[in-house]
């Protein structure tokens, strides 16, 4: 406990020094999450887990199963982290200064819900080195239209790393992409008044009640019917699931994740991430 709070005060003493504003988001924001703190984590999950969700999936979305688009996906995947294979970097959970890289659970998911749902604007927050923005946005160039906000903050301790923000993005995908500087505190607010309607969000960012809440409520109430949000690592925290209890008359799917190597922490050894999608007018009680 002791070496978590000496980590986090290096962390916003090195935040205050890059920008004194996002510092005292994060001091109000973990002062808003001591109370979670005092919660029993998630070590046995209360969540209903969706064995086969990649076909209750397709059921929700109204299209067949197996579908075309998951062997897309995995003819897309190797390309992805190819490059960085190569280069013998490190990928997967807590390689990106202590984050995780994206895993092929869940852009496998984040692919098939972007090419049948086929959304005019995608926001995602948390981005590392971009695996699953590059496959969002592969997704998106093939649908022939739509574009996706990514916002992250740096990782403070590490800047060796912010050049390396998105590297698994492609050159020929920039003009479908807009990477916004920041916490979701800060810019997501305002990127949604401005976006308007999205068909499609995505959490992957700080793992806490509090900030999941706050990034799932706000995307929802500007989330279209029909549309979908996804939340990664949902076994870290309460926050997907009080969402989940607040929102009973949606679609949720529980998906156990597949990480690049097992995680004995995590629920299952491998973790969860979850999907609601939005009901249609039609679909309401």
């Amino acid at each position: 406990m002791i070496e978590r709070f000496i980590r986090e005060g290096r962390q916003l003493l090195r935040l205050a020094a890059m920008d004194p504003v996002e510092a005292w988001i994060r001091l109000q924001s973990r002062v808003a999450e001591l109370p979670e703190r005092r919660r029993p984590r998630f070590q046995l999950s209360p969540y209903t887990v969706t064995d086969d969700w990649e076909r209750r999936l397709h059921d929700i979305l109204g299209v067949p199963w197996p579908c075309p688009a998951t062997v897309e996906f995995w003819n897309l995947w190797p390309e992805v982290i190819k490059p960085f294979v190569i280069k013998g970097v490190h990928i997967g959970r807590g390689a990106f200064g202590g984050w995780g890289d994206g895993e092929p659970g869940l852009a496998r998911a984040a692919w098939c819900l972007v090419r049948h749902l086929e959304p005019a604007n995608v926001v995602e927050t948390g981005v590392a080195r971009g695996f699953t923005s590059r496959v969002i946005l592969e997704a998106l160039e093939r649908n022939g239209g739509g574009h996706l906000w990514s916002i992250d903050l740096p990782p403070p301790l590490h800047p060796e790393l912010h050049a390396q923000i998105g590297a698994a993005v492609r050159d020929g995908l920039h003009h479908r992409w807009s990477y916004i500087k920041g916490s979701s505190r800060r810019r997501l607010p305002q990127l949604l008044a401005e976006i308007g309607q999205i068909g499609l969000f995505i959490h992957d960012s700080a793992h806490t009640e509090d900030n999941v809440r706050f990034e799932l409520d706000r995307a929802w109430a500007r989330l279209k019917p029909g549309g979908a949000v996804m939340a990664d690592d949902i076994d870290y925290n309460w926050g997907f699931y009080t969402f989940q209890q607040a929102n009973p008359h949606h679609r949720f799917l529980i998906c156990r994740a597949e990480p690049l190597e097992p995680d004995p922490s995590r629920f299952d050894a491998k973790g969860l991430f979850g999907i609601a999608q939005k009901a249609s007018s039609s679909d309401s009680p």
